[in-house]
């Protein structure tokens, strides 16, 4: 059985805590239906564990499609995502693939988890598919592998760009500049011509999609690695 683990936030606002954040919805689903399609078991993770919260913005047109309603209306489903696991519950030779969902939380509680740094190191030093998808891409951030390396240093990779965050008007309310960190770190990051089209990368076991309307698409890639 190849099995997915999905990683989600486990916070609720921006910096200033007027602006409510969370988990991206649909970049759950999205994948979620494609692993499902395929026969996969899928079991989510995140940096606390427990309850995971939903951004506001993702339950709103265009976001909001029928996945997502599916989804959010589903009382089993919902329940998913009161009690999700913590990286010490979660061993990795369980798994074949880890994905990171995004949402503009996840900037904040992805990239310094050491126990999800530890999942990725050694998914990736298994031979095993990490990905990730618009924000997610921070908790690619600060894992490094066993000698020492970034894991990202040379990867050609994508994700949220910042001239979609200043599309989204949210520029002045993130910690900071993912895109431009990411390039700090030696990532060779690409974007798609257009803003918020689908787009994805992949380098070796490493998958990457640029938005949220990249998850069903970063999927499949992942799909194709396994």
């Amino acid at each position: 059985m190849t099995r997915i683990l999905h990683v989600v936030t486990n916070v609720s606002h921006y910096d200033d805590p007027e602006h409510p954040t969370g988990l991206w919805l649909s970049e759950l689903t999205h994948a979620w239906e494609v692993f499902e399609e395929h026969g996969y078991e899928q079991v989510i993770v995140s940096p606390q564990g427990g309850k995971v919260p939903l951004e506001p913005r993702s339950l709103k047109f265009p976001s909001y499609d029928k996945s997502a309603k599916a989804w959010h209306a589903d009382p089993e489903r919902m329940a998913l995502l009161e009690n999700t696991l913590s990286p010490d519950q979660v061993n990795t030779e369980d798994f074949d693939a880890i994905y990171f969902t995004g949402g503009h939380a996840v900037m904040y509680d992805f990239p310094d988890s050491e126990g999800l740094q530890r999942l990725t190191r050694e998914l990736w030093e298994q031979s095993k598919v990490v990905s990730s998808v618009c924000h997610g891409y921070c908790g690619l951030l600060n894992v490094r592998l066993t000698d020492g390396s970034l894991l990202v240093d040379g990867k050609h990779l994508t994700g949220f760009a910042w001239q979609e965050e200043v599309l989204a008007r949210v520029d002045k309310l993130v910690p900071y500049n993912v895109e431009e960190e990411m390039k700090k770190r030696g990532a060779l990051y690409q974007k798609a011509k257009l803003p918020f089209v689908s787009y994805a990368v992949t380098d070796g076991k490493l998958v990457t999609g640029q938005n949220p309307g990249s998850a069903k698409e970063t999927a499949q890639k992942v799909v194709a690695q396994l």
